[in-house]
């Protein structure tokens, strides 16, 4: 009896032993470490905001901090009042309206703009997740093997609704494809995805829709150059 009662003991007092072994609690600790880290991964750098007041209204769009280049070369023109009096010289109604030219900023009526820059060209930087959605803001270019971007000439996309069919066209001709996150877009919202890979998406309008629209919509001649002057009062980044 003496021996199965010392045995029945040393049993409880190992059961016991291994309910308090700190490895049981490993797995709470390593939890909670996990837990305190996830806030910090969820935090994103904001993105930078541009108020661009045109002689038909104000757009606001944002820059993306994926291509960080285009980011800041478009902040430092805005900065230099760059874009001040530069004149819309593109408008297609369901494509897009572009600007950025400084020659504009003198051009005669009808004179042929869409030549003028900087000096410099942007290298591209493309960027799956960005792509050429209704609003989007990218980078005008010339043709060069690398596909660099002009150093101050952009276009926001107007844009249209495109059918899954017409998708299926679209990528087929061009060899392009299209995640189920574009092609939810392209279908819904609508934009210019021939044009993605091509050229550098950069930011995006967050208000303002209705002024693009309203450009696009207007009377132009047979180099797409609006009729009337549409011009960039200013530009300046929203503090």
């Amino acid at each position: 009896m003496k021996i199965i009662k010392t045995s029945m003991l040393l049993l409880a007092l190992f059961v016991m032993a291994a309910c308090s072994s700190p490895k049981n609690t490993a797995p709470a600790e390593k939890q909670q470490v996990q837990d305190q880290s996830k806030p910090e991964e969820s935090k994103k750098e904001p993105m930078t905001q541009i108020l661009i007041k045109t002689s038909m209204g104000d757009i606001t769009i944002a820059l993306y901090n994926e291509t960080p280049q285009h980011r800041d070369n478009f902040v430092k023109l805005v900065k230099e009042n760059y874009y001040n009096d530069v004149l819309f010289h593109r408008i297609i109604k369901g494509f897009m309206i572009q600007t950025g030219d400084p020659d504009s900023k003198t051009a005669k009526p009808g004179q042929r703009l869409g030549m003028g820059g900087p000096g410099y060209r942007v290298p591209a930087e493309f960027v799956p997740s960005l792509y050429h959605k209704r609003g989007a803001v990218a980078a005008a270019r010339d043709n060069n093997p690398a596909k660099a971007s002009s150093g101050s000439q952009f276009y926001i996309v107007d844009g249209e609704v495109y059918s899954p069919d017409k998708l299926d066209m679209i990528a087929a001709r061009t060899g392009k494809s299209f995640s189920p996150e574009q092609r939810q877009a392209y279908t819904t919202v609508g934009g210019a995805p021939f044009l993605d890979g091509d050229y550098t998406v950069f930011g995006e309008v967050v208000s303002g829709m209705e002024v693009v629209d309203k450009i696009a919509a207007q009377e132009k001649d047979g180099y797409d150059r609006p009729l009337k002057d549409i011009k960039i009062i200013s530009a300046i980044v929203v503090e």
